[in-house]
């Protein structure tokens, strides 16, 4: 089976720009029950995004989200195949990564999506290597 980001990804996006304070991101994850909340310019481009652990620490009331903002956004492509977005949140380790389609802001897909997954059995196993056939030749001493 060939799923693709797009079949997987959450279109439902919430988003704000980066002049929004911190306590409205906070407001937003807490109402949402969700982790990250991605930042987008006026055209809907991603600029940073806020993730639950980026609001660990205190901050002055009124500071603006673009203070604390993870502004390296990995972005994927959503005609991109599942095994490649995993890859990119492993290799970079990340648990959110932003879906775009032509530089826009589309979807959002995580490392919960993924394990959904596994969960629901659809994935498929690659196969184990063949062992050779070919017979390897002794060597005498």
């Amino acid at each position: 089976m060939n799923i693709k980001v797009k079949d997987l990804m959450i279109t439902n996006i919430v988003t704000t720009v980066p002049h929004k304070s911190i306590q409205h991101v906070k407001d937003i994850m807490k109402t949402k029950k969700i982790h990250s909340v991605p930042i987008v310019n006026s055209e809907n481009e991603p600029v940073g995004i806020v993730t639950a652990k980026d609001l660990i620490k205190k901050f002055k009331e009124g500071t603006p989200v673009s203070q604390i903002m993870s502004s390296k956004v990995y972005t994927i492509p959503e005609y991109s195949d599942v095994y490649i977005a995993a890859r990119v949140m492993r290799n970079k380790k990340i648990h959110h990564l932003l879906v775009t389609d032509e530089n826009k802001l589309v979807g959002i897909i995580s490392s919960f999506d993924l394990l959904q997954l596994v969960e629901d059995h659809r994935f498929t196993m690659k196969n184990p290597p063949t062992k050779s056939k070919k017979k390897v030749k002794k060597q005498r001493h």
